[in-house]
């Protein structure tokens, strides 16, 4: 279920049918013969649904993946997450598209997958669910997009234990709602409104008090918006929200630069990160200041659920979402986003990139609940990242340690960064120091002991 997951379109669709039942469905498809044979060879017998069930009850569950031809737009992220050659990329033709549509209008006439084969322990398994697809795809964001995962993920967990009447969305001016408003392809089947760039916040604060009004306190409302309209200008509206207590939920789509307006740099932005208004060149080394931290200010506001994720980490991000939804009060939930266009990455390395931020302390993991103690300590959790009593974590296999310059090698952001023979700048090598700074203060907040080297 990883790329059914992942896939920043909704293309990627996935149902189990059961197999006393597959046969009629196919039959009251369609008449024809060579379709019919067609369609049961997109069915998969696996252990997960098929075996266990069936050894269990005596009867198991076929697996359907469908693509949706009209939402795919050759990102290839699907191929590289599920890297064993489960998947390839198909030239799209006449002949294909016919049998590809086939599939896709088969699936859609399914009915929804039935509750005994989705794990509810296995969080991935939601996407089985019909509640779960609240954003449907086929918006303007770019091929392989990292927040379109983030958003889709977010709606998915929400929807599929609240249901879609009871969510809601304020979207930030930025990315997010350029790609998704683009008429008539608006992919949310929730209700939504843009407000400014600065003040999604503000507004999230009468629609909630509205609400509560209305006696609809248990409806769910989130607040998107990226680093530039959250962690910059709007961050006096993000403190005043987390400081009225209310329960409002914010998603910060953080990629590190002010991506809707071609990459400039924001308080979001590494240490000598090459952006717009911060460019590398002969006398200057990139941007200046330091990152600033959201995570951590948002910590020091009095109760309020603050978790730092990546869509790559699937069941992580999913029980940092259903947690901040449980929460009663603030929550705001800081998602690393790849913006391939302005990191200099391929289209289908966004989660790849993700993972690879984590395991380089560029964007450490964490979730803080102050329903678990009276002590940071307590409260804060590193449970996720690698080596967490370490500063850098070793691959296993080649030893080799993934530390900011070995992340900053793989993104075009920083390659100016690095001299002719491959050697990371010393503007680099700050940065470096600032992602280890950083980490070490994580670890002391969470109380755990470093090791000495």
């Amino acid at each position: 279920m990883d790329y059914v997951t992942q896939c920043p379109d909704t293309a990627i669709l996935a149902k189990v049918v059961s197999e006393s039942e597959l046969e009629g469905f196919v039959n009251h498809f369609t008449q024809d013969e060579e379709t019919k044979e067609s369609l049961r060879k997109q069915f998969a017998s696996t252990k997960k649904y098929y075996d266990v069930p069936k050894k269990k009850t005596g009867s198991g569950g076929k697996l359907i993946i469908a693509i949706d031809p009209t939402k795919c737009k050759g990102c290839a992220e699907c191929v590289q997450v599920y890297n064993d050659d489960a998947l390839q990329m198909l030239k799209k033709d006449d002949d294909n598209m016919r049998v590809i549509k086939d599939i896709h209008n088969f699936y859609e006439k399914l009915p929804e997958t039935p509750k005994e084969y989705v794990q509810e322990k296995v969080l991935a398994d939601m996407m089985l669910s019909h509640k779960s697809l609240l954003y449907t795809g086929g918006a303007g964001s770019c091929m392989g997009c990292g927040e379109a995962t983030a958003v889709r993920m977010m709606l998915a967990a929400t929807g599929y234990v609240h249901g879609r009447e009871n969510v809601a969305i304020i979207n930030s001016t930025g990315c997010s709602t350029v790609f998704a408003s683009t008429y008539p392809y608006n992919p949310y089947l929730i209700p939504w409104t843009n407000s400014l760039f600065e003040n999604s916040p503000a507004v999230a604060l009468g629609t909630r008090a509205r609400w509560n009004q209305l006696g609809w306190a248990d409806k769910k409302l989130w607040v998107l918006g990226g680093d530039g309209a959250m962690i910059d200008i709007g961050f006096q509206a993000l403190s005043r929200m987390m400081m009225s207590g209310m329960d409002i939920k914010v998603m910060v789509l953080d990629t590190q630069v002010y991506s809707n307006t071609g990459g400039q740099t924001s308080t979001s932005s590494f240490l000598s990160q090459d952006t717009k208004m911060s460019a590398v060149g002969s006398f200057l080394p990139g941007k200046s200041e330091r990152r600033k931290e959201l995570g951590q200010i948002c910590i020091m506001h009095p109760d309020v659920f603050v978790a730092q994720i990546t869509t790559a980490h699937i069941n992580y991000f999913y029980r940092a979402i259903m947690a901040a939804n449980e929460y009663p009060g603030p929550a705001v939930i800081n998602v690393y986003t790849t913006c391939q266009p302005e990191h200099g990455v391929a289209d289908n390395m966004s989660q790849h990139q993700a993972r690879l931020a984590v395991d380089s302390r560029a964007f450490p993991m964490f979730i803080y609940d102050p329903r678990k103690g009276e002590t940071l300590k307590e409260r804060l959790s590193l449970q996720g990242n690698p080596a967490v009593n370490e500063d850098w974590y070793k691959d296993p296999k080649t030893g080799e340690v993934i530390d900011f310059v070995h992340f900053a090698r793989t993104e075009g952001r920083f390659a100016k960064l690095f001299n002719k023979d491959g050697t990371p700048k010393e503007s680099l090598l700050k940065s470096q120091q600032d992602r280890l700074k950083n980490w070490r203060q994580l670890q002391e907040l969470a109380g755990i002991k470093r090791k000495e080297v």
